[in-house]
């Protein structure tokens, strides 16, 4: 539920910016303005806004199934302050996944970014720490690759590409956005850990 209403607030501010109803320059992530500027509202409005309809459509349909996901394991490990903490898991993960870049272009005035793909990463690998067997599809590859498989390749992936820096994409918030859906639910309750170790069928 909450998913959904993430997804439906992201997606009616993304339209209005589409739309021009919206102000995106206003709201887009500007390392140069959140740090010298003081304007640390877009660390996290940034989130809520894309840069196109295939950004923001790809963006939710991923938050949609593996959100739902990460919601019925906090409503099972946290009861009642489920709700609350992946409300804060969530938004905090928008900050959080771009810290890296805020530091390295805090001097670019230039460099701007839009999207919720580092939050959506820290909900794919919760995901991941509580259904590490779970079958996940890349693009072109038509066969599932278990979660424990895609994790590590993932992490490598984003590493290599924020060195090369040769595309428009944020790998870099990729990356910390994916380490903060792993620490998050493990720092709210470590013995999560053994759960992830059992689906793997390892006994310690």
């Amino acid at each position: 539920m909450i998913t959904l209403i993430i997804i439906l607030i992201t997606v009616l501010v993304s339209v209005l910016c589409f739309r021009g109803t919206l102000d995106i320059n206003a709201l887009k992530f500007n390392a140069n303005g959140v740090w010298h500027r003081g304007q640390w509202h877009r660390m996290l409005t940034y989130g809520l806004v894309h840069g196109s309809w295939g950004h923001l459509f790809f963006n939710m349909l991923t938050l949609y199934f593996f959100g739902t996901v990460v919601e019925r394991y906090f409503q099972a490990s946290f009861g009642d302050a489920s709700v609350i903490l992946y409300v804060v898991f969530y938004v905090s993960a928008i900050a959080v996944s771009t810290i890296g870049d805020l530091i390295k272009y805090k001097d670019d005035y230039g460099y701007n970014a839009v999207g919720a793909s580092g939050a959506v990463s820290a909900i794919l690998f919760a995901s991941i720490l509580f259904e590490p067997k779970m079958g996940i599809f890349i693009y072109l590859i038509p066969i599932p690759i278990p979660g424990y498989i895609f994790a590590p390749l993932y992490l490598l992936y984003c590493w290599f590409m924020a060195k090369r820096n040769m595309d428009n994409i944020g790998h870099t918030a990729h990356f910390w956005g994916a380490i903060y859906g792993l620490a998050f639910p493990l720092i709210c309750r470590p013995d999560i850990f053994w759960h992830f170790l059992s689906q793997l069928g390892v006994s310690i």
